[in-house]
């Protein structure tokens, strides 16, 4: 099943277990959310991606340089554990890191959260690959993702029990545009799926059709 097709199910659940209230605030921040263009100052394909190095979820430190010495690199930028759709995407790129790999490539995630919580987003979703820990967005920073969560946002999040302080160390609601990136071993970047509309996310598929146009 395509990843749309899993966050179309996941929709219809959200759909009627939900006030409608609820709902339509969520759709109206989004659409005031998409409205700001944010992924306009974002890294776009053919940019240069600057060298950076985050520890994994197992605290051992992983370099950008490093990984592309062994192939193209695909990371994909997520807001952290307690996102439905992020776990979704994590688990469908997980599915397809075998043919990910007949391309030589690496596949890492990234998210703000503190090294614990980057640890349970491993466990949870049983990933092959590393998540990494991303604190203070230097990292979602240097890629132009950056942005501050809506404040009724923020509330109703809290009322969900999801707990920022918990998560992130801290209580700035900053997190990266989820954000799924192709960046070859020039460190050039060859495909950027970016989208301001949280519940939209690459298609592995595409992720593999880029990996195999590079090889061409």
């Amino acid at each position: 099943m395509s990843l749309k097709a899993q966050i179309d199910a996941y929709n219809v659940q959200k759909e009627a277990k939900l006030p409608s209230d609820v709902l339509a605030l969520m759709a109206q921040t989004n659409e005031e959310f998409i409205a700001q263009h944010i992924k306009d100052n974002a890294l776009q394909v053919g940019a240069k991606v600057s060298n950076f190095s985050l520890n994994n979820h197992s605290a051992e430190q992983v370099e950008l340089a490093d990984l592309l010495n062994n192939g193209p690199v695909i990371i994909s930028f997520y807001r952290g554990n307690w996102c439905p759709y992020c776990n979704l995407e994590l688990k469908a790129l997980n599915d397809h890191l075998p043919e990910f790999k007949t391309h030589n490539a690496q596949l890492v995630a990234i998210s703000p959260q503190l090294p614990d919580e980057t640890l349970s987003s491993a466990q949870k979703n049983a990933l092959e690959f590393d998540v990494l820990s991303d604190i203070n967005n230097k990292v979602a920073e240097q890629f132009g993702l950056l942005f501050t969560l809506d404040e009724r946002i923020v509330a109703l999040y809290s009322q969900f029990g999801i707990d920022f302080e918990k998560y992130y160390g801290n209580k700035s609601y900053k997190l990266p545009l989820p954000a799924t990136y192709v960046i070859n071993q020039k460190g050039i970047i060859t495909y950027a799926f970016l989208n301001e509309d949280y519940t939209l996310r690459a298609e592995p598929t595409d992720v593999l059709a880029a990996l195999e146009s590079e090889q061409h």
